[in-house]
């Protein structure tokens, strides 16, 4: 996946439900229609991540992917959009 995004937010190692907490700070301080990209290594994040975008307001879930980490563990990528 190699969509264009405006900040990278990396919180690989942490667990739920840190990922989805420092997302949603990390939106805010972005403009409608900018893009946050989100690096976890959490498994679970791929599920909270479908859940805060059906849920919230403001956001749009862009895309998914799971990626190899330098470590040899998978990484979960997440995009989401600002929409509000």
């Amino acid at each position: 996946m190699t969509q264009q995004h405006d900040r990278e937010l990396d919180v690989r190692g942490a667990k739920c439900p840190e990922p989805i907490i420092k997302a949603r700070q990390a939106l805010q301080q972005l403009g409608v229609g900018q893009i946050l990209r989100v690096l976890a290594t959490d498994p679970g994040s791929v599920n909270d991540f479908k859940g805060w975008a059906k849920a919230a307001k403001n956001l749009e879930l862009v895309g998914q992917e799971q990626i190899p980490g330098e470590d040899g563990k998978s990484v979960y990528v997440h995009l989401v959009r600002r929409t509000v």
